[in-house]
């Protein structure tokens, strides 16, 4: 069974939405909020721990109504039921796109709960010292080594749940850039330390070259014998991992269906185990799994995914918004942007549609943020008087983890005002002079969360998960592959094979060939 294919500009509601812009593009928020002091019940979801507001978006009813004649229309649902259900929507790949069976709790895969109990042995032998170094010390430092989707998950929720974490000192090494590398190892011990490699294929050029450093490093004080009490593979190619160094007993699988940036939930995630343990592990995937219930089978209208997506392309499509940000009121989300970036803007930077006909339409639009307050004292002046249309969402909890409520509540209240005044500006306001007048009329979605827990967190990146979706869906395109990226790699092969050589006769452009000579010149 394939995707349905359906140019979305052909479709009645694409239509019908471009005459309802024409009529609504220039109609004034702080109006409509005026004339309707119902609007924030009608436009907000209320969702276990979760409050969904979005009624201060450039949208009415009609939007709205309209906005899901599109979604059916180019039969969402129908795309739903596929992914749930293992079909292989990653039709350039051949490959179904699973991730959420990895904490499908109601129906697990045999291969998936075996994984996990195995990723449960390992980290509480980790946290519990019955798994030693080489010289019988109890490891003290987690170092995960990936790139891509093997790192920006595991870091990200490592950092996002510091809060949770046990005595175990986790590390990331993933730039491919060697003086990084050689500060990460400056604060590490070789006899405390274990390597987890995340390589998919172990044949990943920055991974396995940084991989083959830190074993260089190891064997200065080991032996051979002893990489097997510090090095653990994550991969599908346990030849590799084997002939590396890696015991069978630490090589933990990967399957077909994961893709890089949805891979946290797997086996990927056995840093965040070790970091966390494995409780809290299991209830970052039921947070997900939660969400993913809630995206599979809520009517559209209530759909927190399903709205969020229909939003950014009216945005996107529409009012030709090229970028979202997105900033959290919390300082341990501090990795939260890096790790959205990839999944929307690796997904969804597509310019073929399903029908393999070049889009005349935007797509993939440009995520990027940082952390609230810090946020404010930087770019949100673009945000407030910029040129620029520019969505936002906020997202903040209720509840300080360690109890600072004075901290907490100053920081709330900018979390509460930033989208106020996004919203109202100096409409209706006597100012001094022009340079002090905001428009306001900025849209912005606000994500207000109970408390920061394992749980919610791993609702909040499932949302988002499922709302690339709903924009991949709905612009036509195959989000699960990545053929972007893989030129990249590819064409590095060329420039270092020109760099090893000393030969750039290969190199098609005169301007690389160039760039290279002077490059190696430097280094005379």
């Amino acid at each position: 069974m394939s995707l349905p294919a359906i140019n979305p500009t052909k479709t009645e509601a694409w239509k019908a939405l471009e005459m309802h812009f024409q009529e609504i593009q220039t109609q004034e928020m702080q109006e409509i909020f005026s004339e309707d002091f119902l609007r924030a019940d009608r436009f907000s979801i209320e969702w276990n721990n979760f409050y969904v507001d979005y009624s201060k978006n450039r949208i009415n009813e009609k939007t709205i109504s309209l906005l899901l004649a599109l979604a059916n229309e180019v039969k969402l649902k129908d795309a739903i039921n596929q992914q749930f259900f293992g079909e292989k929507i990653n039709q350039t790949e051949n490959r179904a796109v699973l991730h959420t069976a990895l904490r499908d709790f109601d129906n697990m895969k045999p291969e998936v709960k075996e994984t996990l109990n195995k990723m449960k042995s390992f980290s509480e032998a980790i946290i519990n010292g019955n798994h030693a170094g080489f010289t019988g010390k109890k490891i003290t430092d987690i170092v995960n080594v990936g790139i891509g989707g093997s790192h920006l998950g595991p870091e990200m929720i490592s950092e996002a749940l510091h809060f949770y974490r046990n005595h175990l000192k986790t590390h990331f090494i993933a730039n491919i850039d060697g003086d990084d590398v050689v500060e990460k190892l400056k604060t590490l011990n070789p006899e405390t330390t274990i390597f987890i490699i995340v390589s998919k294929s172990f044949s990943t050029q920055e991974t396995i070259a940084n991989a083959n450093v830190v074993k260089t490093w190891f064997l200065q004080q080991g032996n051979e014998s002893d990489l097997q009490k510090h090095f653990v593979a994550v991969s599908t190619n346990e030849k590799g991992a084997r002939e590396f160094g890696i015991s069978q007993n630490n090589i933990f699988p990967m399957d077909d269906w994961v893709g890089g940036r949805f891979s946290l939930w797997s086996s990927v995630g056995l840093s965040i185990c070790c970091a966390l343990g494995y409780k809290n592990f299991e209830a970052l995937l039921k947070g997900a799994f939660e969400m993913d219930k809630h995206f599979r089978n809520e009517e559209f209208n209530k759909n927190i995914p399903v709205i969020f997506g229909l939003l950014s392309v009216w945005y996107n499509n529409f009012f030709k918004a090229e970028s979202e940000a997105v900033v959290a009121y919390s300082q341990y989300l501090h990795k939260l942007v890096p790790y959205l970036q990839q999944a929307f803007m690796e997904s969804n930077g597509k310019s073929v549609d399903r029908n393999g006909n070049k889009i005349e339409y935007q797509t993939g639009n440009i995520v990027w943020g940082n952390v609230g307050s810090n946020s404010q004292h930087a770019y949100f002046q673009l945000l407030h008087q910029g040129t620029k249309l520019i969505p936002t969402d906020f997202i903040g909890f209720s509840k300080s983890l360690h109890g600072n409520n004075k901290n907490h509540f100053i920081l709330m209240a900018n979390f509460f005002a930033q989208t106020e005044a996004l919203w109202g500006g100096t409409h209706n306001k006597k100012v001094d002079n022009s340079f002090k007048s905001f428009e306001g009329n900025k849209p912005s979605n606000t994500i207000l969360i109970e408390e920061l827990t394992p749980e919610n967190l791993g609702s909040l990146v499932a949302l988002y998960e499922h709302k690339l979706f709903v924009q991949g869906i709905i612009w036509n395109i195959f989000s699960y592959d990545q053929w972007g990226v893989e030129l990249g790699k590819n064409v590095a092969k060329e420039t270092l094979s020109a760099i090893e050589n000393g030969d750039t006769s290969e190199i098609k452009n005169n301007s690389t060939q160039k760039l290279i000579a002077k490059f190696l010149k430097n280094r005379t």
